[in-house]
Parts: structure tokens; sequence; C-alpha cells
């Protein structure tokens, strides 16, 4: 298994870190061309902070274009992690910590070991989603479109996810195969119910959208961004908190280092609230309500 590289130290880590994205298989751009141009079945998975970067709903019909038969937010596999949060927490006492970050994970066990206990042993969105993908599609290959480097690293070691490429490369194939926006595009994502986890990308967004209230205190519920922040309280914790909600990005996802810093956190984070705003009022086809079933016997916890 590939370790995780914890952090970027200069400029000596930042080439090592981008020497090891190059050498992974699964971001190897050219075998997710030659996969394309051969027509397999393939469903693009994209975390909500790609509006950071790209233009809903435009982006979806880019990656149509590109030759992806199927199109979805990771969202629903937030959904279905966040169900696995409540009972965890639910019937603990003790501190738990969000695993969702695998940045926060990595560091953890390796600076942190004293707290390694106290991971919560979920799956992230993006393994959740590509497992229901899996379920849901068997015949398509899984790409996930990422915003953090350290998310390339959890998917090459996972068997559910086949390939990952980051804003900035998927960037670079639309302007190799000349795709450009098509601002009256009216093409959805294949999506299953009203993604209210479309606020997951920012900081705290795992706690907001769990349905925490009446199992734990407000004052029980940290929110941690930044791994600055992160060392500083795992050095001097709150014996009050409960659940540590963190992320290792200040800002949260929105704040990953493959997203480009044209926009600040703020202006990012008001993207994605407005998007969710947006797309809460997109009505969904009826054969699709209720698909939450289709993940019934699906292990989201190890």
């Amino acid at each position: 298994m590939m370790p995780l590289l914890i952090f970027f130290q200069g400029r000596k880590k930042e080439k090592e870190v981008k020497n090891n994205i190059k050498e992974m298989n699964k971001n190897d751009i050219s075998k997710i061309e030659q996969e394309l141009k051969n027509n397999k079945l393939m469903v693009a998975m994209i975390a909500p902070s790609f509006v950071s970067e790209f233009n809903y709903p435009s982006i979806i019909s880019q990656l149509k274009k590109l030759g992806f038969d199927k199109v979805t937010e990771i969202t629903f596999g937030a959904k279905m992690i966040n169900r696995e949060y409540h009972k965890q927490i639910e019937n603990s006492k003790k501190l738990l910590i969000s695993s969702t970050c695998p940045g926060i994970s990595e560091y953890i066990k390796k600076e942190y070991p004293q707290y390694k206990s106290n991971l919560i042993k979920v799956d992230s969105p993006m393994i959740a989603t590509a497992k229901i993908c899996k379920k849901i599609y068997p015949g398509h290959k899984t790409i996930f479109i990422s915003p953090c480097n350290y998310k390339k690293l959890e998917a090459e070691n996972s068997k559910f996810v086949d390939y990952i490429i980051d804003y900035q490369q998927l960037k670079g194939l639309f302007k190799k195969y000349k795709i450009k926006e098509n601002k009256n595009n009216e093409i959805r994502f294949d999506r299953f119910y009203n993604d209210y986890t479309k606020v997951y990308p920012l900081s705290g967004g795992l706690s907001k959208t769990a349905h925490l209230k009446g199992i734990i205190k407000k004052e029980e519920c940290g929110i941690v961004d930044g791994i600055k922040n992160v060392k500083k309280f795992l050095d001097n914790p709150n014996k009050k908190i409960r659940f540590l909600d963190i992320t290792f990005c200040y800002g949260g996802c929105i704040g990953g280092p493959c997203l480009s810093n044209d926009l600040t956190i703020k202006q990012k984070k008001k993207k994605v609230l407005d998007y969710m705003k947006l797309t809460d009022k997109e009505p969904i086809p009826e054969n699709r309500v209720g698909i939450i079933k289709k993940a019934k016997g699906i292990k989201f916890s190890y």
C-alpha cells in the first residue's frame, strides 16, 4: 500500500508529492483517454467543490462530450456515510474524529497514534459513492474528479475507484479536445435525491448534514480546519468535545491543492451555497425517487 504523504514542507516535499502522483496507475491520463476513446462505459464522480472551478450545468455536458456515459456527484455517498456517522456518534461516549479526509486520517495515524482508535471507521464520500456506482452501474468504470492530491492517493488503494483525475487535469483535457461550455445546456446529473450534502466540501459540512441534533449537544461538536489548527487542538484537546469534524485544508475541500487560487475561500464558499440553493429547486425524475434502497447491502463501515 502506498503511504500518504502528510506535509507540504517547502519545494522539496511538493516535488516529492508530485512525483508520487505521476507514478500512480489510476492517475495515468493517457490510460483514461484511451478508455474514453474505446467507448468504455464510464461514470464520472465529482465533488460539489467543482463549482469553484467549473460552471453548472455546463460541466455535465462537457464530461459527456469527453466520453462519460454517466455523471454523478459524490453527494449520495456522503448521505450514506452520514447515516453511519449518526449511528456511531449516538452509540458512543468517547471522542470520535471524522475520517472523511484521508490527509487527516494518515496525519493522525503517523503523528498522533494515541488518537488512532478515535477515528471513525467509515468510508469517505468518494469510496462510498464508488461502491454505490459499482452496484447501480455494474458495467461501468468509475473515475473520481478530485480537488485534492490526498484523494488521489486514497483512490490508488481502493478497488472501487478505477481512475482519478484532478480539476486542473480535467481542464487540460477539455482544452486538448476543444470541449467548450454550453451555457444553454439542460443536462443534469445522474442523481437520486435533492442533495443537501452539497455543503460537504465546506468546513463543518459533515456535522451540519448528519442530523446530530438530539444525539449530541452543540458544545460537544468541534469543527477544525487547517492542519495547524488541527495540531493545536490535538495538542490541547477540549475535553467537552465528543465529535471532531476536521479537514486538512483551510475552509474544507474548497481549500484543496488542486483548486486554483482565483477565488478566496469566502468566494468559493458562496459558490457552493448558491449552487445548493439553485439545485434544491430542481425536480427529480419519479423513477429515481427512493433510490436510496439501491444502496442496501453495501457496507460503508470497516
